[in-house]
């Protein structure tokens, strides 16, 4: 997204209903090594811990949520959306995504919300897709993706963690760029999920009004090349930053270049469909998808 929510990212506003404020008394992160720095709490549910990232000497934050027992577990990693405006990037709260990161839990998941570098927590930003008329996707994509990599790459290192059965889940700017990532064919990843994935949305503060959308589908095809793991893509009839026009063309052009989709269109969620990985409008379907892959 461009304007008041950002780049494929989300509203400040709408934060609060996807993220609990985490103070910022973190070690700072080119400090200690990466690993747990706090252990959940009753207040907090989450364990805080700093991940490598592809901005050297920085480590970005993470949530990890674990279900009862030893495991080891499958691995479920859901990244955020992005702000192309630098002040709304800085003042990004962490993401919790609490149907989703539940839904994920209750099925025996280790949950891993990654806050990539450039986002609320600091590092340099790495997703910067330039100016409006030669937006580049694939390259702020890419970008997504190497935090994305990062993040899973020192979590199936864990003992707790699986090293095989990987999902990805994304919402916006990062749902593009877990679709960057599985194009990488990267060893262990089970599947993709995009919800309302994309980039350059509200161009000027204005809904239905994309910046370079040719450049979207073009980057879609891109991914599809290279792309062989099972992705789910899930929007809503009234998103308002990438309608059904644009995320069907988007599916399209993915599928036509080799890569595989299951393209679902919600009715309307609220006011916004762009939102709709808020609640569970999304869960039977993401059932559906997951109990069919071997």
């Amino acid at each position: 997204m461009t304007g008041r929510a950002g780049v494929g990212g989300l509203s400040l506003g709408l934060c609060l209903l996807l993220a609990a404020c985490v103070p910022g008394d973190l070690p700072d992160a080119g400090g200690p090594a990466p690993g747990m720095v706090k252990a959940a709490t009753t207040q907090d549910r989450f364990e805080q811990w700093l991940l490598p990232s592809p901005d050297k000497g920085y480590l970005m934050r993470a949530r990890i949520v674990r279900p009862p027992g030893e495991g080891p577990f499958p691995l479920a990693v859901i990244n955020h959306g992005s702000e192309q405006d630098p002040s709304r990037r800085k003042r990004a709260q962490q993401a919790e995504f609490q149907s989703l990161t539940d839904w994920f839990l209750k099925r025996g998941y280790v949950v891993v919300l990654p806050e990539r570098p450039g986002h609320g927590g600091g590092g340099r930003y790495l997703e910067n897709q330039g100016g409006c008329e030669n937006a580049d996707y694939v390259g702020s994509a890419n970008g997504a993706a190497d935090s994305i990599a990062a993040a899973v790459d020192f979590m199936r290192k864990q003992d707790f963690v699986e090293p095989t059965g990987t999902v990805v889940a994304g919402h916006s700017a990062g749902a593009l760029g877990s679709l960057a990532y599985a194009a990488r064919a990267p060893a262990g990843l089970r599947a993709v999920v995009n919800f309302s994935g994309g980039r350059g949305g509200h161009h000027l503060n204005r809904p239905l009004n994309n910046c370079a959308p040719e450049r979207l589908v073009a980057a879609a095809s891109d991914f599809g090349r290279t792309s062989r793991v099972p992705t789910l893509w899930i929007y809503a009839e009234n998103d308002s930053y990438f309608p059904p026009q644009l995320s069907a063309a988007m599916a399209e052009a993915f599928r036509s270049a080799g890569g595989r989709v299951d393209y679902v269109l919600l009715p309307p969620i609220g006011s916004e469909g762009h939102f709709v990985i808020v609640g569970d409008a999304w869960a039977s379907r993401l059932q559906g998808f997951l109990s069919s892959l071997p």
